[in-house]
């Protein structure tokens, strides 16, 4: 439940779009409080799920459709769910973009005015006491503006590596850097929100890497995968995944040791890679990866906004 001015900014290169969010659920629905699409003309972005509801909905803001609409999902749709969605239909374009500010976004849907008492009791306990608000406040939307997205590492554009980076690049609140040895090593077209570094040697590029990254290191080179997690490992991470098996494993923990790392430190970086019973299939190793990465960003959030309201 966060809005990202640089996503959203990114996704207004291609022109003003209609934000649908779901912004309250009474009962069993397909998707929570806060799932969101941006819809264009000839394309949209995202999903709040459901189908028939989704399909009404892209036409509703093809149409024009602004401000909220409550659904009752059986008798509206015929959906087996049961429940009913409050959805709340926003138009974007950079102007409005750029006034999102500060750590919580509260504005009126579909209208204009100053915020009731009730909006700015919510915020002054956001500020004060750190205590989440609804999202969904009267006829106002109040949402945390998102942080900086997380930064992803990539090393290596060979088949795991286009894998990965095809899986994850649609998610949201992801930087992705994708790094590797020659132009030629990556697709033609590289996917929207993944920067491409091209370097001879690309272990010369762990400085730029903020020390909180991800990194997943599946290079063409065993020589570079050790190198480069010697280098992160002096250079500090959030996470490191390695791909190979656990004979490689094994000598890696070795070497490692005699470049002078602690089986403390090396015992943070993650090999194999995935989930090996899905197999080892670029995709089924993507899946896997990605899958945790999710899970873990998930409970991180969901930490977060615990922390938050004990606050």
């Amino acid at each position: 439940m966060s809005l990202d001015p640089g996503y959203l900014a990114r996704m207004a290169e291609r022109g003003p779009f209609t934000r649908v969010v779901v912004a309250r659920v009474q009962g069993s629905t397909p998707r929570e409080e806060g799932a969101a699409m941006l819809v264009w003309p000839d394309r949209c972005e995202g999903t709040i799920g459901g189908g028939a509801l989704e399909f009404a909905a892209i036409a509703k803001a093809r149409a024009g459709m602004e401000g909220l609409e409550t659904v009752p999902l059986g008798p509206a749709m015929g959906q087996c769910c049961g429940g009913a969605v409050t959805l709340a239909y926003e138009r974007f374009d950079t102007q409005r973009i750029a006034r999102i500010e500060g750590a919580w976004h509260a504005r009126p849907v579909g209208g204009a005015g100053a915020a009731p008492l009730a909006v700015t009791r919510a915020l002054a306990r956001a500020r004060d006491r750190g205590a989440a608000p609804p999202l969904l406040t009267g006829a106002w939307l109040i949402e945390r503006v998102a942080p900086p997205a997380t930064p992803v590492w990539i090393w290596g554009a060979g088949h795991v590596g286009r894998a990965l980076v095809g899986t994850l690049h649609p998610l949201p609140d992801l930087a992705i850097s994708w790094t590797d040895s020659g132009a030629e090593r990556f697709p033609e077209a590289i996917p929207q929100g993944v920067t491409p570094l091209i370097a001879q040697d690309p272990a010369r590029l762990v400085p730029l890497a903020p020390a909180t990254a991800r990194h997943f290191v599946l290079t063409y080179s065993h020589a570079l995968d050790l190198e480069l997690c010697h280098r992160l490992l002096g250079h500090g991470f959030g996470t490191l995944g390695l791909i190979g098996s656990a004979s490689k494993w094994a000598r890696f923990r070795k070497r490692l040791r005699a470049l002078g790392h602690s089986d403390a430190q090396i015992s943070r970086i993650a090999c194999p890679i995935g989930d090996p019973s899905l197999g080892k299939h670029p995709q089924a190793i993507a899946l896997g990866v990605a899958a945790a990465l999710v899970r873990d960003l998930n409970e991180a959030g969901a930490a977060e906004t615990m922390g938050m309201r004990a606050g």
